[in-house]
């Protein structure tokens, strides 16, 4: 059964279940989930806890072993066990599912990992422990989905902002959850029980947005340019690798390029013929409807032309360039438009 991460806190306080699968890349959302899990497991009397990681070369049977064995302070085994991967492998697989037809009253499994695809989850493994217990999926959220939990916290320390605040703290702490969750509790130890102004919330907070190259790709097609020189300034400062953001660019121009041929078949796009899920269509959709085939055919030199240069280091400010081919993504007209490096 999967439980997502918001909800989590309703279904833990009914029962603890025999086992829970977490898995993602939003840190403080499987924090958060992660604790509640030990805290309710220490609370129902499983005290001894066995941690495992499944690195390379993991001995299987010590898995095997943690759910067999006794202890003479404790009947009741709370296992751990991650999965630095996301994948058990062959003999994992076959391990999970052995444990998973001997789970009894006393055994309590956690598994958990980073992010996973539908291929892990469509697994035999995945779908026999989460029939038993629940699966928790912990992504980044962003607009509503992102003020719905920053509202969350705020009520958790009984804070009240008005929507502009409630925004700048979304803004502050776009894309890193964990500094959104940190800024709240901040703002609880100076501003306890309060009604919080807009300005006591900028005097408190310190910018700490954080982006990574997957995020910028998703609003440079939705065409938010604003958005997207903010997300370029960012991870310039974080020092991310440009020749990494020139990779994601070319690989995006290719999917346009084969998404615009199909659409000028007349039929529908068949998005998961292309492995487009639905959460990243929109965005696909929003820049076919802008950008004409000549205009990707200008994108294609413009992005053959900039990897040559990086690949020479011949760029001496490249994010000026990024900014440049991004603009160009969003149906700019920037051919004529020399580029200032200096």
């Amino acid at each position: 059964m999967q439980i997502y991460p918001n909800q989590f806190s309703q279904d833990i306080t009914k029962a603890l279940r025999p086992c829970y699968l977490v898995f993602g890349d939003e840190p403080q959302q499987k924090f958060d989930v992660i604790e509640q899990i030990r805290a309710k497991a220490k609370a129902n009397g499983f005290e001894e806890r066995t941690v495992l990681v499944a690195e390379t070369g993991f001995n299987w049977n010590q898995l095997i072993e943690a759910t067999q064995s006794m202890s003479l302070f404790s009947s009741q085994q709370f296992i751990e066990l991650e999965l630095p991967s996301g994948k058990p492998g062959t003999e994992g697989s076959k391990m999970l599912q052995e444990v998973a037809a001997s789970l009894n009253p006393d055994i309590l499994l956690l598994v958990h990992g980073p992010k996973i695809g539908k291929d892990v989850q469509r697994g035999k493994w995945f779908k026999v422990l989460d029939d038993l217990g629940a699966s928790v999926l912990c992504y980044p959220l962003e607009g509503k989905q992102l003020n719905a939990w920053l509202n969350q916290q705020l009520n958790a320390h009984q804070l009240s902002v008005s929507a502009s605040g409630a925004k700048m703290i979304a803004d502050f702490c776009e894309g890193n959850m964990l500094a959104a969750k940190q800024e709240i509790d901040k703002l609880a130890l100076l501003y306890p029980h309060q009604s919080i102004s807009d300005e006591q919330i900028e005097k408190a907070m310190v910018d700490q947005s954080r982006f990574n190259v997957f995020q910028l790709v998703d609003v440079m097609l939705s065409g938010d340019s604003t958005r997207c020189i903010k997300m370029l300034y960012r991870l310039e400062s974080e020092g991310l690798e440009p020749n990494i953001i020139i990779w994601a660019l070319i690989r995006e121009w290719e999917q346009l390029w084969k998404l615009k041929l199909a659409q000028q078949n007349g039929a529908p796009i068949q998005w998961q013929k292309f492995g487009i899920w639905r959460n990243r269509q929109g965005f696909y959709q929003s820049a076919l409807n802008r950008l004409s085939v000549a205009q990707l055919e200008d994108i294609q030199n413009a992005l053959t032309q900039a990897d040559h240069a990086f690949k020479q280091n011949v760029i001496a400010r490249p994010y000026v360039e990024m900014c440049h081919l991004c603009m160009m993504f969003m149906g700019m007209d920037l051919r004529d438009i020399p580029l200032l490096q200096a």
